[in-house]
């Protein structure tokens, strides 16, 4: 953006006549009457503004010899007519900014008509006002506000949703989802259990309390239990080898269970010839288990 000065009234002189001369173009005699000398040429005041004088770009008069004169570019002005077209400031001896359609402006009215504009007020952001700017948009530090609470978010965290913005709180509470454990919002991370969303930080096993994330685990009534927690306090013992039964975790994912007791599938074997019984018909004798054979051999 440059900004000019005008260079001032054109070359030529105005007088009254005192020797004998006549009028360039009317050859009435100047003797005695008022006159302008132009480009070596002398002529009476009525063919000047006839034939000589330039029209102002402005208000498209002539602009007479008594009238002073500014140009610029082959332009030409009265004095009273060098104006900004905006705010109407005399302009003579401003510096100023040619437009289109030759119309004239102050430097002020330049730099607010070519400001962007605030999407909030729709007001000019001019340079020295604080601003928010998001994608190509811009607003008035102050115009920057919460859709839903009105609040001014200015420079903080905010949340677009379409064409509005949420502060962080009022996105909580209209958008993210709600932990299944503490009720409260999910504002970042969290996961996903039989499609309902947790915390983190509030799945963790019943037991010690450790994260479950991107861990082995089980759910016994809605209660969560990491590997070692479940073998401790909840797993059945095995009837053979005394070991936790954790079905899912390891070898043997089924289990045989007979009155009160419980075996893995591969612990639960015929007492005397070691026959894997499990899906197959076998004897109780004395509190233990046989093959349907192996009792006849006692």
């Amino acid at each position: 953006m440059a900004f000019h000065r005008h260079t001032g009234p054109s070359s030529y002189s105005v007088g009254t006549m005192s020797e004998r001369f006549d009028c360039h173009y009317c050859r009435d005699s100047l003797q005695g009457k008022k006159y302008v000398q132009k480009e070596g040429r002398h002529c009476c005041v009525k063919c000047f503004e006839k034939i000589c004088a330039n029209t102002c770009i402005e208000c498209k008069k002539p602009i007479g010899a008594d009238s002073k004169e500014l140009h610029f570019k082959n332009r030409y002005w009265h004095d009273s007519c060098f104006r900004c077209f905006k705010c109407y400031t005399s302009l003579v001896n401003e510096p100023f900014m040619l437009r289109e359609n030759n119309k004239v402006w102050c430097s002020n009215c330049t730099a607010t008509d070519e400001a962007p504009r605030c999407k909030g007020c729709f007001k000019p952001i001019i340079a020295g006002d604080q601003n928010v700017e998001y994608k190509k948009m811009v607003w008035h530090k102050d115009c920057f506000t919460c859709s839903q609470c009105k609040q001014v978010i200015g420079s903080g965290s905010f949340f677009p949703k379409g064409d509005e913005f949420y502060c962080v709180s009022c996105h909580e509470h209209k958008f993210a989802k709600t932990c299944a454990k503490c009720k409260n919002p999910i504002t970042s991370g969290g996961l996903t259990y039989q499609e309902q969303p947790w915390h983190s930080e509030c799945f963790i096993c019943s037991n010690c309390k450790k994260q479950l994330g991107g861990k082995r685990f089980t759910a016994v009534e809605d209660q969560f239990y990491c590997v070692e927690c479940y073998k401790e306090c909840v797993a059945k013992k095995c009837a053979g080898c005394k070991n936790p039964i954790t079905a899912g975790f390891g070898r043997g994912t089924s289990v045989v269970n007979y009155e009160d007791e419980s075996w893995h599938d591969y612990c639960f074997k015929c007492t005397k010839c070691a026959r894997g019984l499990a899906n197959k018909r076998f004897v109780c004798h004395n509190g233990k288990i046989y093959c349907a054979e192996c009792p006849k051999r006692l």
